[in-house]
């Protein structure tokens, strides 16, 4: 019987619109669009966070980010590294004779050796530490050396990457994390790419961008499925795509990003849907059955235990995970689940009033953020960008105060039916206060629960 390889393709900032199939015209991804209509498309897929750092520390760990201690973005104060005590996806691969890949972002401790993707489980890594990186003015990490931009365009040379491992390990089981960090700014793309949008006179520059950036790493996605033909491992191989977040949304005039995302309310950084329900795409030639799956529910942390279930490796009994193995779903072989989840993001010191929600069959509650708890000191988002640029010019990571604050009374929480209502523009908590007020009871529990585990690695 032939290993499985399994690759988990994640991509940065893109929304459930973003896909040609659901963009009403707008967006064009015909390698996603053809993944759709050969895997599972999971139209119930939530991500574990409203942006990066959280989101991609729960897929590493199938856990709630908090426990981790990866809460934000802040890389120079350390709030972006997940903890050294903390077993990761490659980590258990590794284990079980796999070889391991990470080609693109990491972000989830950019500052120190023992953060680095190759001290975290990943044999291979090709890629930058930090939030964001340029497309072609770049210096990227191979293994524990650096080197300089030659010029390419970055999704492609991820892409390279990502084919140079499969081609050289086509003959064992292996595990590659693809993290293409399109469409997450600077918004760059090649010229090409953005005229086929531009000339359609419909969009700003920027949005322009954002479908050419898009498109062109829909064409590299196109490029790892035909080195898994051509290697004839394509059908001994599984194929996840997500996103870590749903897209930016923001921005006036020019500066807009605003674009057609199905629908959703929010954007990334909030717990609105906009902001945390994202594209899943699985694909497995004979073994998954292509369908659209509007049942399944699977939440970030699920994407650990079902990846290993696929490999057929068991999840150590030491590990405690919040997720579930959705695979079984996956294969139709069992009616989908529909776990309590929930979320929470702010900057600092996080806040259970603030930007948090739980989900529960087809009820959602939502704590709203709160402006105050959500703006992040300007002085220490540029010292973040030179981290980013240079980090091994940087040996430890600072631990100031974080900066004074006062953060208002919270309004109500907000009640929600997303079979009704899956644009959450009907606030039902004052027709369903029992529901509402038992939710609001869990909401609270689980983030005590997740913070006394975070605080105690502080």
């Amino acid at each position: 019987m032939k290993h499985t390889n399994v690759i988990f393709v994640m991509v940065d900032d893109m929304g459930y619109g973003d896909f040609g199939k659901f963009s009403e015209g707008n967006a064009i991804t015909p390698t996603l669009d053809w993944m759709v209509d050969e895997g599972v498309c999971l139209t119930q897929c939530y991500a574990a966070a409203p942006v990066c750092t959280p989101s991609r520390a729960a897929f590493l760990t199938g856990r709630y980010n908090h426990r981790t201690g990866a809460i934000d973005m802040r890389e120079l104060r350390g709030l972006s590294n997940l903890h050294i005590g903390e077993t990761t996806i490659g980590d258990v691969f590794k284990e079980n004779g796999y070889v391991t890949g990470l080609m693109g972002k990491w972000h989830n401790g950019t500052i120190g050796k023992n953060y680095h993707p190759n001290k975290r489980g990943f044999d291979e890594f090709v890629g930058f530490r930090g939030a964001s990186c340029n497309y072609y003015d770049y210096k990227l990490h191979y293994n524990e050396t650096t080197r300089e931009s030659d010029g390419r365009y970055l999704t492609d040379v991820i892409t390279d990457e990502s084919i140079n491992f499969i081609t050289r390990h086509k003959d064992k089981p292996f595990f590659l994390n693809i993290a293409y960090n399109a469409p997450h700014s600077p918004h760059e793309a090649p010229a090409e790419d953005v005229e086929i949008f531009a000339s359609r006179g419909k969009y700003n520059t920027l949005v322009s961008t954002l479908y050419g950036m898009i498109l062109n790493m829909d064409r590299n996605l196109a490029r790892v499925f035909a080195a898994l033909k051509d290697l004839n491992i394509d059908e001994n191989t599984i194929v996840f795509f997500t996103s870590d977040n749903g897209p930016e949304l923001g921005g006036q005039g020019e500066k807009s990003h605003a674009r057609y995302n199905c629908g959703l309310n929010g954007c990334k950084g909030q717990v609105f849907d906009g902001g945390i329900r994202v594209p899943g795409v699985v694909r497995w030639p004979g073994k998954i059955k292509p369908r659209m799956d509007e049942n399944c529910f699977v939440h970030g942390t699920d994407w650990f235990p079902t990846m290993l279930a696929a490999a057929g490796i068991d999840v150590p009994e030491r590990l405690k995970l919040d997720g579930q193995n959705i695979l079984p779903q996956l294969l139709g072989e069992a009616e989908p689940t529909h776990a309590k989840r929930f979320w929470q993001w702010n900057r600092y010191a996080p806040e259970v009033t603030c930007n948090a929600a739980m989900r529960d069959g087809k009820w959602k509650l939502v704590r709203p953020p709160i402006e105050e708890a959500m703006m992040t000191d300007r002085a220490e988002w540029q010292q973040d960008r030179l981290v980013e640029r240079d980090p091994e010019a940087f040996t430890e990571n600072a631990n100031p105060p974080f900066p004074p604050r006062t953060v208002p009374p919270p309004g109500p929480a907000k009640l929600f039916d997303l079979e009704a209502d899956p644009g959450e523009t009907n606030d039902v908590a004052t027709q369903h206060p029992k529901r509402a007020a038992q939710m609001l009871r869990e909401l609270e529990e689980w983030f005590d629960d997740v913070e006394f585990e975070r605080q105690a690695l502080c």
